[in-house]
């Protein structure tokens, strides 16, 4: 559904269990960062509402959205995090840059998770303005870093959840 028809923080709590246990990586673009740092607060701010400890968030930056998949691999290969959620927002210009940028984010990101069965997490904005982006940060449209948080956590309890489950005849892991 696009953004301009639903508020992207709207979610019913009542459907993230408690995250008290999980370790959260987060990679942070500095490019935009009037917009990723934005999105990094209602990320985090979502993340510890919903019992993940501030001392199991792992937050690094980055240069640009470019090097979310980069970043995102090293953070963890370097801390023990059950998923890692990547903010970034590459705005359309004048050239097609964001094309290739945010294709190679979402390439990067849907390997490292199919690879590693972790979920990493695209928190990345593709606004064609300014003025979109900021409508995605805590704007008229919610804020994606709040929309990251809750997928990761759904993720990692959806993963935990078929872990624990038995196993049946069919598909194994």
């Amino acid at each position: 559904m696009a953004s301009s028809l639903k508020n992207l923080s709207k979610y019913n709590p009542e459907d993230i269990p408690d995250s008290s246990e999980i370790n959260i990586g987060i990679v942070v673009s500095d490019w935009n960062e009037e917009i990723t740092h934005a999105l990094y607060e209602g990320c985090f701010e979502t993340l510890t509402k919903h019992g993940v400890k501030e001392e199991n968030i792992h937050t690094v930056q980055v240069p640009g959205s470019f090097e979310l998949p980069s970043g995102a691999k090293l953070l963890a290969s370097s801390e023990k995090v059950d998923a890692v959620i990547c903010l970034g927002c590459v705005i359309k210009g004048e050239t097609p840059h964001n094309e290739y940028i945010n294709q190679a984010v979402a390439t990067g990101l849907t390997t490292l998770s199919v690879m590693s069965g972790k979920p990493f997490i695209f928190g990345l904005l593709t606004p064609n303005t300014m003025e979109q982006a900021k409508d995605r940060a805590g704007g008229k449209h919610g804020n994606k870093g709040v929309e990251a948080a809750v997928t990761a956590l759904r993720m990692v309890h959806l993963k935990k959840d078929l872990q624990s489950s038995p196993k049946g005849i069919g598909f194994s892991s």
